[in-house]
């Protein structure tokens, strides 16, 4: 039986009804108690787990993934493992409410940051949670204002004061297929709003999984999925009853929405700051991902295995993730640099080329390919295929090159060198400004950093500063940023120096099922190597399996499932 078949457009005159039916239920959701929240969300539990292999397999299927091949278990990954702990943790939070009045977070995970700031620590959890990304630790940023003493007044706002009852249209992103559910669960279950999705036409074949696996949901007027296209979504978006928008996908969408086609009059609106759509809209809109290599005393090994990192980055879900690392930047006259991309190529090497299955990928691989000089390509793309392209030493001066402007969203990575060699600090002092006023986007960026540089007292405080100035969402050292996306407990999304006119990566968290507000940034820290490596890292025969079993973990954690577990990652 063919799984990935995209129901038909939900017909606009339907809408009404449906939307009314939402807005009415939504008054009644904001009344509905604690405990029958943490019902609905087991229940929720049970349902998603009951969709996650067919969906997988629906997924695989459009996206030209043999359904037993390793890579198949990127669609685990980054499926149903990310909603399973995204509904777990939202359990633990409700019940913390429950009990504590907030989410809790103990006063040892707190620290003040080298500006004044509050830090908190959120990951892991616990020795069970390390699990799941072993030598990982993760960190909130908040901004001024927030301490030790206020904290829990800048939690779960919606469960203290509790709004009247809303309705939040959420524009479905089309290439991960955790990113629709857990988008409403952040909606429902964090601020209170009750959820009309529209699917995304690319992967609209989601839908009736959904549907299926969020039908206590349905069962109680506060969530439904449509299907259409640019039409429907906008009378979706403009209907009265609809009091915000979320939205996953393109800045070009989002500004459409709120200004209108680009021209004169869009730019005149903009100006004068009158949208169109004068409603509350909250955003995730991609990235040129960077990935920074801070000079240190690397060895060989290292180097190779930081390469796969980064290739895995590039490589993963055919390079359509928000997070996929776009550009890298490294010291122009730093004798590793050549290596570091070697590096890279070598491991692109060690996985197969993908189907292009995100409508419009050739055309903007052509784009950033053609005519460049010392273009390196991966693969043997067949039909429908593309190959992985290397783009390196862009000229970091000529500003206008569309790899400091444009998000790929295909499988290219592009390299430039910034002035320097061997001087880590140096190097950070020109990172942090050419990220933060030359390179599009404010979602996340990576920092690559050799432990014994960090021995340095000047080179640690560099980057501390460096994590703290620059002005992303999220920022990993050592690691891939999609860990933060996928752990669930951090907050994922634009830095928050964004504006409605400038809109870069978006406005407005999600995931943060700490249910955390006034929010700077996530951190993500890990060891410059490990063993198991990560499941993104190319060529790991493991993680289809590795996959299957952490969304069974998610279900029920328990030392138990760790050695199954520990089996399939260490099968790299």
């Amino acid at each position: 039986m063919t799984l990935a078949v995209a129901p038909t457009s939900t017909p606009i005159s339907s809408m009404d009804s449906l939307v009314r039916r939402l807005k009415e239920g939504a008054h009644s959701w904001v009344k509905v108690t604690l405990g029958e929240r943490i019902a609905l969300l087991e229940e929720l539990r049970r349902g998603y787990h009951a969709i996650a292999a067919p969906s997988v397999q629906a997924a695989c299927e459009a996206k030209g993934i043999p359904p037993g091949s390793p890579i198949a278990g990127e669609e685990w990954l980054a499926g149903p493992l990310v909603v399973l702990r995204n509904l777990r943790l939202l359990v633990e939070s409700l019940k913390d409410i429950q009990r504590h009045g907030a989410p809790r977070i103990p006063s040892s995970a707190l620290r003040t940051l080298e500006d004044g700031r509050l830090s908190a620590r959120l990951y892991p959890a616990d020795l069970l949670d390390s699990m799941l990304l072993m030598g990982h630790v993760g960190e909130v940023y908040f901004q001024p204002g927030v301490t030790a003493e206020n904290l829990r007044e800048h939690q779960a706002s919606f469960y203290r004061r509790p709004h009247e009852g809303r309705l939040c249209a959420v524009l479905g992103a089309g290439n991960v297929n955790s990113i629709p559910p857990a988008d409403c669960l952040y909606k429902l279950f964090v601020e209170g709003t009750a959820c009309v999705l529209k699917m995304n036409p690319v992967n609209a074949y989601l839908g009736p999984f959904l549907e299926q696996a969020f039908a206590p949901l349905a069962r109680r007027n506060v969530f439904a999925v449509v299907y259409g296209g640019a039409e429907e979504g906008s009378a979706l978006v403009n209907h009265p009853d609809v009091d915000e928008v979320h939205i996953t996908g393109s800045d070009k969408t989002h500004d459409m929405l709120m200004w209108g086609p680009p021209g004169p009059e869009s730019d005149a609106r903009r100006a004068r700051n009158e949208p169109l759509l004068r409603k509350l809209i909250t955003s995730e809109l991609g990235n040129i991902s960077p990935v920074v290599v801070v000079p240190g005393p690397y060895s060989d090994g290292e180097v190779r295995f930081q390469g796969g990192n980064i290739a895995g980055m590039v490589a993963n879900n055919a390079s359509f993730n928000c997070n996929s690392a776009k550009l890298l930047v490294q010291p122009r006259d730093w004798g590793r640099r050549g290596q570091v991309v070697d590096a890279v190529q070598t491991a692109l090497g060690r996985t197969s080329v993908r189907r292009a299955w995100y409508p419009g990928a050739e055309q903007r691989w052509k784009q950033f390919t053609e005519g460049r000089k010392g273009l390196r390509l991966v693969g043997t793309p067949g039909q429908g295929e593309l190959a992985f392209a290397l783009v390196p030493d862009v000229d970091p001066f000529q500003a206008e090159d569309r790899v400091f402007t444009q998000e790929p969203w295909c499988t290219v990575l592009s390299e430039t060198g910034l002035p320097g060699a061997d001087d880590p600090v140096a190097f950070l002092e020109q990172v942090v400004p050419f990220l933060n006023d030359k390179v599009w986007g404010t979602l996340c960026a990576t920092l690559v950093v050799h432990p014994k540089s960090l021995k340095d007292p000047a080179v640690s405080a560099a980057v501390e500063k460096a994590i703290r100035e620059l002005r992303y969402g999220a920022v990993a050292v050592n690691t891939w940023p999609a860990a933060v996306f996928a752990l669930g407990v951090l907050p994922w999304g634009g830095h928050p120096s964004s504006t409605p006119q400038d809109i870069q990566s978006g406005l407005g968290w999600v995931h943060n099922t700490k249910m955390l507000e006034s929010i700077e940034k996530a951190v993500l820290r890990a060891p410059l190597t490990s063993f198991p490596p990560s499941p993104w890292m190319p060529g790991h025969r493991g993680v289809a399996t590795l996959g299957r079993r952490l969304a069974d973990f998610e279900m029920a954690p328990s030392w138990l499932r760790i050695p199954a577990i520990a089996a399939a990652a260490m099968r790299a």
